[in-house]
């Protein structure tokens, strides 16, 4: 019996997929459920597993494009096999090799013959005073310049007229190479294009001392992970943490456009950004509102582990009301980050770095972090931008008050 085997839909709203790579070659014998190719949709790279088990004949190549519901690959269910599990392979006839055509070599140019060289003597490239003092002020030798004057003088014209040598390119690897892009990373591409020029984008910018939320992690980090079975207690609880309590003071922040309307949400879905072995993924922490910090801590872990392995799927990237991007743990100290469509806002975190700030009339060094609040100016303006950042702030900067209710054990559950 042959089985056809058609593309799964991976979601409501994706209507072909690209075949990103063949884990399996033409006429091997497959396993039933064994992985057989990664396939690219416009929000995930997922795993297309066999059907049944037999000999597959493959019927697209890698960096096709093909339609939802269309037949990939034929798998032969009453194939044999073969012994030993070996994988059955076609033989293939010899290639013949292309005859091979000579180049043609071009042909020696007659060229004029050229004027012979002035004799030198003791002038031969020295230059004048008024030469070499332009020559000095440009930086050049006079060995680089070629002097036209009398027995090969260099005059004021010659240097006037040199030019410092740029240096030609010699040795080294100057090739390049031209991939096409997976069809996540085009999407990806398409969705900040239509980010800026569809929205009515600003950014406000914001700086936090850490100070408050690295004495709280360094006293209970370690009764924190003994705990609650190797969790650590991150920043991005905190932020998580920060962000939904200013959310809740300023709902604007937490709505969406649709079209001549406003969609205003009473959850918080927090879509944070993590680095993939595909690139970078935005899975969703839902109703981060209702989690403790160790709630946040444990899912924001599972999902990271889920797309560093690339089993993160689009239900795990589907909704989110507001986003959170570190860029901090790759070193970036300020940046205007893009809206993930169609959310309204984005927060965005940046290293930490030891700066000297007035506190209390006293200058004194701090842990400090720039955040950047981008927004859709359409939906949220500026008096709701900036008291959301602020918000942000007063909660990272007061944690033990605002975040945890004035006793952090709890809020850990120590």
């Amino acid at each position: 019996m042959i089985l056809e085997m058609k593309v799964p839909s991976p979601g409501e709203s994706i209507k072909e997929v690209e075949i990103a790579t063949w884990l399996v070659k033409d006429g091997d014998y497959v396993e039933k459920d064994q992985a057989i190719a990664e396939v690219d949709s416009d929000k995930a790279t997922l795993e297309l597993p066999a059907e049944a088990s037999g000999i597959i004949t493959l019927k697209a190549e890698e960096g096709d494009a093909v339609a939802v519901g269309a037949v990939v690959c034929l798998i032969d269910t009453d194939a044999a096999k073969p012994a030993g599990g070996v994988e059955s392979q076609k033989s293939e006839s010899p290639k013949e090799e292309a005859p091979k055509v000579e180049e043609k070599k071009p042909e020696a140019k007659v060229e004029a013959p050229k004027a012979a060289p002035a004799p030198t003597s003791y002038a031969s490239g020295t230059p004048s005073p008024a030469a070499k003092k332009i020559l000095d002020e440009k930086n050049i030798q006079p060995t680089d310049v070629t002097g036209t004057g009398k027995a090969g003088r260099i005059t004021k014209e010659d240097a006037v007229n040199a030019t410092p040598s740029m240096g030609t390119p010699t040795g080294g690897n100057r090739g390049s190479e031209r991939t096409k892009l997976s069809m996540l990373r085009r999407k990806v591409a398409e969705r900040l294009v239509a980010a800026k020029n569809e929205t009515a984008m600003l950014t406000t910018f914001n700086e936090v001392n850490m100070t408050p939320i690295n004495l709280i992690r360094n006293e209970y980090k370690d009764a924190f992970k003994a705990k609650h079975g190797g969790l650590g207690l991150g920043y991005m609880s905190f932020f998580t943490k920060a962000v939904t309590r200013a959310l809740k003071l300023f709902p604007d922040v937490n709505s969406m456009i649709d079209g001549n309307e406003k969609i205003s949400y009473d959850f918080c879905d927090i879509s944070v950004a993590v680095s993939g072995p595909k690139g970078l993924m935005v899975p969703v922490v839902r109703s981060a509102e209702n989690l403790t910090f160790r709630g946040v801590e444990a899912e924001i872990k599972r999902l990271a582990i889920r797309a560093r392995d690339g089993q993160i799927t689009v239900d795990d990237m589907t909704g989110g009301t507001f986003t959170i991007s570190n860029g901090g743990v790759f070193g970036s100290m300020l940046s205007t980050p893009i809206i993930n469509p169609p959310q309204s806002g984005i927060l965005g975190m940046h290293n930490i770095i030891e700066r000297p700030i007035a506190v209390n009339g006293q200058v004194e060094i701090h842990p400090m972090m720039y955040v950047a609040l981008s927004y859709d100016h359409r939906i949220i303006d500026g008096r709701e931008s900036v008291g959301f950042l602020v918000a942000v702030k007063e909660g990272l900067e007061n944690p033990a008050e605002l975040l945890m209710d004035n006793n952090p054990m709890k809020a850990l559950e120590l």
